[in-house]
């Protein structure tokens, strides 16, 4: 058989083979909840059916999709016996969500929609330093049984939406302004600023990501003590700031680059000493894991770590009361509860969630007790010894790919591809232009421009 007869067939295999598996995948696609839930919340609640297992108090969920994915993101919820119990997707993206007041069918969240270009009727309003685009943020408060929903407050940023609000009371939120590298507590009823911290104050300007997402400061948390603790993704670390002195620099989790500790994390969690802390359980997204950190004499030590072949971006991790943990697998495209011995006790199928919370629990891992205290006081000394010094060299390029790189195409990916999807549809691709490139060859047309660019 001729030589160009044989490439032809094969590469046509590769490209009806690669092909058929990505269609098998698509059909085989496990079916996505906040559909599910749509489509039976204009029912009667008694005449919905379940879409999820049963468990113990109802779970919220948030979805953050990528730009340009089909569907807006959506805040949805689901009764203990599995029935869809709310589902709304008046914005784009949703970020965080908490029970308000703690252990009501009543939820705090921030959501809102971006712009590429700002509309004319948002203009006048913008904060932050946008050249064409904006986005809009709405903090609401709504009753996932009745559905009824309170305006908190609104805003329009420069770039992006705030990623997490939390109520200090009745008339103050403490805001992770993501736009503008600040945490802040804003008055709701006189939308009066009465507390900053600037990042810009405390950190390294060439520290983090670019100019126009710094810090991007992505969780805020109002500690039983009085503190605050802060998010700083780009810059691989939490803080713990102290209203009126400012960074606390001898508690901070993490170091620039300093990818074995925390590699871009999502939402970590705040345990006291009353609960077996002091420690933090925080997702570590880019590591593609989600950890616990115990303070011991001043240093960080890793007590807890977990994570599975699926697990790909967590953004959020909430110790439940008896030592559950619920945690929200991004790219995994799922919400899980992993038991006491890292078992999988519950899922469900949701495309691209930011943030679970399950009611009845208080707010995020406020029920919740360290690894340390589950386990009597003793500390894993296997995950002790993590190595904790910055990547170089290669090291840091494997992890780059391994994770924004991986992470980052899925996010943009549609949401029924895993990452093994991804490579089936990296061999197509390459089959695809290979073929393009031998026909023009062969056809003739090649020699034609080789000899013209001679």
């Amino acid at each position: 058989m001729e030589r160009r007869t044989i490439l032809r067939v094969l590469l046509l295999a590769v490209l009806v083979g690669s092909a058929g598996t990505l269609a098998i995948a698509w059909v085989n696609a496990p079916t996505n909840a906040t559909a599910a839930a749509a489509n039976q919340t204009q029912l009667p609640l008694a005449d919905r059916t379940p879409v999820v297992e049963n468990r113990d108090g109802a779970t919220v969920i948030t979805t953050d999709p990528p730009a340009g994915n089909d569907g807006l993101g959506a805040i949805v919820a689901f009764s203990a016996d599995g029935r869809p119990l709310y589902h709304n997707d008046t914005y784009g993206n949703y970020f965080d969500v908490d029970p308000d007041p703690p252990g009501s069918k009543t939820v705090l969240y921030v959501a809102g929609s971006r712009y590429d270009q700002c509309p004319d009727r948002l203009q006048a309003e913008t904060e932050g330093a946008g050249d064409d685009g904006c986005a809009e943020v709405a903090v609401e408060r709504v009753n996932l049984t009745t559905g009824t929903t309170e305006r908190i407050h609104t805003a329009v940023t420069g770039w992006d939406i705030w990623h997490d609000v939390d109520r200090i009371d009745d008339h103050r939120l403490l805001v992770a302004d993501i736009a503008r590298d600040r945490v802040f507590t804003l008055n709701t009823t006189t939308d009066e600023v009465t507390w900053e911290w600037r990042a810009e104050a405390a950190l390294d300007p060439d520290s983090g990501g670019q100019p126009g997402d710094w810090t991007h400061v992505n969780d805020i948390e109002l500690l039983g003590d009085g503190r605050v603790m802060v998010s700083l993704r780009n810059q691989d670390r939490v803080v713990f700031l102290e209203p009126g002195e400012g960074l606390q620099r001898d508690w901070t989790l993490g170091a620039e680059d300093a990818y074995e500790i925390l590699y871009e994390q999502h939402n970590p969690d705040y345990l006291p000493p009353a609960r077996g802390g002091p420690a933090v359980i925080v997702s570590d997204s880019e590591n593609n894991r989600v950890v616990e950190y115990q303070l011991e004499n001043g240093t960080w030590t890793r007590t807890w770590e977990w994570r599975d072949e699926r697990l790909r971006w967590p953004r959020d991790a909430d110790r439940l009361p008896g030592g559950h943990t619920l945690v929200t697998d991004s790219q995994g495209d799922r919400v899980i509860e992993l038991s006491e011995t890292d078992e999988i006790v519950w899922s469900v199928d949701i495309a691209t969630p930011y943030e679970a919370e399950r009611l009845g629990t208080r707010d995020e891992s406020a029920t919740g007790r360290s690894t340390a205290a589950l386990a009597n006081g003793s500390i894993d000394e296997t995950a002790a010894g993590a190595d904790r010094t910055s990547k170089t060299g290669l090291s840091w390029l494997v992890a780059f790919i391994a994770g924004p790189v991986v992470n980052g195409v899925l996010h943009a990916a549609p949401a029924w591809m895993t990452i093994g999807d991804l490579a089936v549809a990296g061999v197509f691709g390459i089959a695809a232009v290979t073929a393009g490139v031998l026909e023009v060859y062969w056809s003739g047309i090649g020699h034609r421009l080789l000899n013209w660019a001679r």
